[in-house]
């Protein structure tokens, strides 16, 4: 089985291109590179149903993100403002960084 490498990192702005939250943007608060999913802030809202317990005193309808396959996710560049595909680029002290392969942007600082 091959591994993949994540392209995504915490912290990137990304669009969302399937689902019910097609279209939307979020910042990705954590990645899951195991099961190939990112957890995207405001983004996958599910609400469980939560018993009171000595932890959690309040039960009732809790609302949280869930996390969607990585698949479905396109980075944002930060200068052309568009969803784009990642590059990578290796720089002359032989540091591997992102970059938009529209505009050459650097994603990564």
């Amino acid at each position: 089985m091959v591994k993949k490498t994540p392209h995504l990192k915490k912290d990137d702005k990304v669009k969302v291109l399937a689902g019910k939250d097609a279209g939307k943007i979020g910042k990705v608060l954590k990645v899951i590179s195991k099961k190939e999913r990112v957890l995207i802030e405001n983004i996958n809202i599910v609400k469980r149903h939560q018993r009171p317990s000595a932890k959690n005193r309040q039960g009732g309808i809790v609302e949280s993100e869930a996390p969607i396959d990585w698949s479905n996710v396109m980075l944002m560049c930060n200068k052309c403002m568009k969803p784009v595909r990642i590059s990578m680029k290796r720089l002359e002290d032989g540091k591997k960084v992102r970059s938009c392969s529209k505009c050459q942007e650097q994603i990564d600082a």
